[in-house]
């Protein structure tokens, strides 16, 4: 159980602060984005009517987040926004992924990962409405249907930033607590490793596709 209580940490002097920073959620997610960027590199070094296995892999990223964001939105914006959604997703799923392989960790598993890509798609979502809408018309929608509503809608946006990253977060974080019971309860060579393919590839496929949508979702509202 040490393994959840104790938290490898880098500290940073910067102009007299203290600065701290997970140093495992640091170096999964250098090793995601390596991963992602070797693959990028192989599926597009050599691109031919008969493609190599990355390419057929990213194609089919590619084709199936661009239908996805075209539905959402529009032909014009989904060329504009495919490229975050199927970015945010490859990232996700390498990220859940990652516990499979031992001495490595899911960055989800941390909650400054999944609240960090919260926030940047509420970032991302508000500026669209704004420029999609004006300042004025996107201002307006917060006073509706009365102008004491105002506050409560607001609530209500940050709120959704919250309920996307916990629930990508809880996720995460419950199924490594549940392996790591069960590995220390039952001595089993069989129940661990099930588990950790449960969680890891079914659970971490599902809630980096739900997380991905959601966002998607949010960016829609906000610019239709």
């Amino acid at each position: 159980m040490e393994d959840l209580t104790s938290i490898p940490q880098w500290t940073l002097q910067l102009f007299g602060m203290n600065l701290v920073f997970n140093r495992d959620t640091l170096i999964m997610t250098w090793i995601v984005m390596a991963i992602l960027i070797l693959f990028g590199f192989l599926a597009t070094r050599k691109k031919g009517i008969l493609p190599n296995p990355f390419q057929v892999v990213a194609e089919l990223f590619v084709g199936g987040f661009h239908d996805l964001t075209r539905d959402a939105l529009d032909e014009k914006m989904a060329k504009k926004y495919f490229p975050l959604i199927c970015s945010l997703f490859m990232f996700l799923i390498l990220c859940n992924w990652l516990g499979v392989f031992p001495k490595l960790s899911e960055p989800t598993k941390d909650l400054n990962t999944p609240l960090s890509l919260g926030i940047l798609g509420f970032v991302i979502a508000h500026y669209s409405g704004i420029k999609a809408k004006g300042f004025k018309k996107y201002a307006k929608e917060y006073c509706e249907p009365m102008f004491f509503m105002a506050p409560l809608n607001i609530i209500g946006e940050i709120a959704k930033v919250v309920s996307i990253s916990f629930r990508l977060y809880g996720n995460i974080l419950g199924g490594a607590i549940i392996i790591l019971v069960v590995s220390h309860l039952i001595y089993s060579i069989l129940l661990p490793p099930l588990l950790i393919c449960f969680f890891s590839l079914f659970v971490g496929t599902i809630q980096a596709f739900v997380f991905t949508m959601l966002t998607l979702v949010y960016i829609s509202v906000q610019v239709k």
